[in-house]
């Protein structure tokens, strides 16, 4: 086997100054926040700036003109503006349209996706974002905002993430995180931050904690065994799509089934976002009231909280469920916890802190902040990473992302920069040609995000796929990074089994001084990489587009019109010359309206080729 030399011991702290601040970031689906350990009192603060709230609302708003309001400002537009007016972006991370679109009359603004299970964005006139784009707004409002109240430069982050949180949702943190011109050292899971904000990594004994985390988009639940300061995660549940959101969507669904004019405020955003609103404040009035009324466009918004924790009882459920799979997985039962930790805005109603106390038998930590306690514990993290804390031990980790090319010569990361090593992972990846019987599977190490800016490792052939039709072979390459620092890569074919691995081991390596180089390009190329990929990215999606429906108009030939035939021919023909102008927008636009035409004749097709297939089936 190859020996490539790839760098693994030099260690993320090298890149850390003395006495640097490094910041703790609880990127939430709400509110999110910023703090810091302040070196005078040795405790951590969540900063706020003119005596406002730490929490800044997690919205982005658009003006006309294109300018960008985050946080409270951009709240005010809610409902003046909900087409322009992004929220909950955090629920998008990660996610495909397909995933998110029966939710999409919930939400003020447009979602659109283009082909099968591409990952949403969001359309905002003639511009499209990526939940990656607007979470990055929100970063860079925290940062800025740290920085004048702190009067210094803020460059290095720990950000916070749901422990269900997949490997395509950390990563997008990440890429959010470097495109806001911040260096994330750590992606740390939500249920850990809140350990060390309680102090619990500091009893003597082994002790076992749940982390209950009930947000406004995401629910965790966290099973932590504490030894001398280490964590060791015995098991995690959680659903990406349960959280505070859901408890106001009941509430509107409550009023709206007594109304017979529901699909009204269906088809309206507007009257929808206002009512979005409207109960999630009914729903914090409830929390410290038994009943509430009043109207709204002439529906009725009476409830009682006995009526509300009815509606959102399945709610409670649906996270005691998850608590129920974890404990089944760490073999454990509720008795044998010894500390149950609150996290979260929507743990203030009062149902869902009996909930936990009556399932776990004892009350829950909860005299901290929930908005902060995550953000607080993230500081924590990043004053140990800062070097600060030197009885704590830092394992070692990756100094450089490592990846592979794709369409588009596209660096696709397996394992971030600053991943804890040993460690593994795999994807599965799939052929762009009908009757491909190889593939080129080309090694990278960097954060850039097209491959040309960055170091390449090694290269190999997967050999002897069985030639199928494109998007069907099913290629799982799996990276094994073992305590030596040595990457072994494997590609294996799933259906046929073929299979071919390549070592690479770390000889000669990088210096610190190029690691750190590669570091700065990253950040001060983060806008300029991210448009190179979406642009690439839309261009091998309309590339494959423009074949499909070519193929399409031979096959459907008898069942087109000429001027159909004609119509559908001059959009391909729009489209491919969109491709020589580098705007991904309009090359997206112009792919939506395509599909948007030629779908329904797809549609015919397909059913009139199953009736025929049943046919022949029937004759004897």
């Amino acid at each position: 086997m190859a020996r490539i030399p790839i760098d693994i011991k030099s260690g993320s702290l090298a890149s850390v100054a003395p006495n640097e601040t490094i910041v703790g970031i609880d990127l939430g689906t709400t509110h999110s926040l910023i703090a810091y350990l302040d070196a005078q009192t040795r405790k951590p603060v969540c900063l706020a700036e003119h005596g406002q709230r730490t929490l800044v609302p997690s919205i982005v708003y658009f003006t006309d003109e294109g300018a960008i309001q985050v946080g409270d400002p951009a709240r005010l537009h809610l409902i003046d503006a909900p087409e322009r007016t992004i929220y909950s972006v955090k629920r998008l991370m990660g996610k495909s349209f397909r995933e998110v679109q029966p939710l999409e009359s919930y939400f003020g603004y447009r979602l659109s996706a283009q082909e099968g299970s591409e990952l949403v964005r969001i359309r905002v006139g003639d511009r499209y974002y990526t939940p990656i784009e607007l979470s990055a707004f929100i970063l860079q409002e925290l940062k800025s905002r740290a920085e004048r109240i702190l009067n210094r430069p803020v460059r290095k982050a720990v950000i916070t993430v749901p422990a269900y949180f997949n490997d395509a949702q950390r990563q997008a943190t990440r890429d959010a995180g470097k495109l806001a011109g911040l260096e994330v050292l750590r992606i740390i899971n939500e249920p850990t931050a809140a350990a060390l904000a309680y102090g619990l990594d500091k009893n003597p004994d082994d002790e076992i904690i749940a982390v209950y985390d009930l947000g406004g988009g995401t629910f965790d639940i966290s099973l932590l065994r504490i030894s001398n300061g280490i964590f060791e995660v015995l098991a995690t549940h959680g659903d990406t799509f349960l959280g505070g959101d859901d408890f106001d969507r009941a509430l509107v669904d409550f009023w709206l089934s007594r109304s017979a004019d529901k699909q009204e405020y269906h088809n309206n955003r507007r009257l929808m976002q206002e009512l979005r609103l409207k109960a999630e404040e009914v729903k914090i009035f409830l929390s410290s009231h038994e009943h509430y009324q009043g109207s709204f466009h002439g529906l009725d918004l009476t409830v009682s909280r006995a009526d509300f924790e009815q509606e959102t009882r399945h709610l409670i459920e649906r996270t005691l469920h998850g608590v129920q799979l974890a404990l089944r997985d760490a073999g454990l039962k509720p008795n044998q916890i010894h500390h149950v930790v609150l996290v979260g805005g929507a743990t203030r109603m009062p149902m869902v802190k009996k909930a936990v106390t009556d399932f776990f038998g004892r009350l829950p930590h909860d005299q901290l902040n929930p908005d902060e306690v995550v953000a607080l514990g993230a500081a924590i993290q990043a004053d140990v990473l800062a070097g600060n804390q030197k009885d704590i031990l830092l394992l070692d980790v990756t100094p450089l992302s490592l990846g592979i090319e794709t369409l588009g010569e596209l660096m696709d990361v397996l394992i971030p920069r600053n991943s804890r090593i040993p460690t593994a992972a795999s994807r599965i990846y799939t052929t762009s040609r009908d009757g491909q019987t190889q593939l080129r599977i080309s090694v990278y190490q960097g954060e850039r995000d097209l491959v040309k800016d960055n170091r390449k490792l090694a290269e190999f052939i997967l050999k002897n796929i069985p030639p199928m039709p494109a998007g069907l072979p099913k290629v799982e390459i799996t990276f094994t990074l073992n305590a030596d620092g040595i990457l072994q890569v494997r590609a294996r074919e799933l259906r046929s089994g073929m299979e071919q691995a390549i070592e690479v081991k770390p000889q000669y390596g990088l210096t610190s001084e190029q690691i750190e180089q590669m570091l700065a390009d990253s950040l001060a190329h983060a806008r300029e990489d991210l448009a190179q990929r979406t642009l690439r990215e839309t261009i091998t999606e309309a590339q494959q587009l423009i074949t499909s429906t070519e193929k399409f108009l031979v096959a459907a030939k008898d069942l087109l019109s000429e001027q159909e035939i004609q119509t559908i021919t001059h959009m391909v023909k729009q489209l491919r010359s969109a491709l020589d102008d580098s705007d991904a927008d309009r090359i997206r636009i112009l792919m939506q309206e395509l599909n948007e035409y030629a779908s329904p004749f797809a549609e015919q097709l397909m059913n009139q080729t199953l009736k025929a297939a049943l046919e022949i089936k029937k004759t004897p």
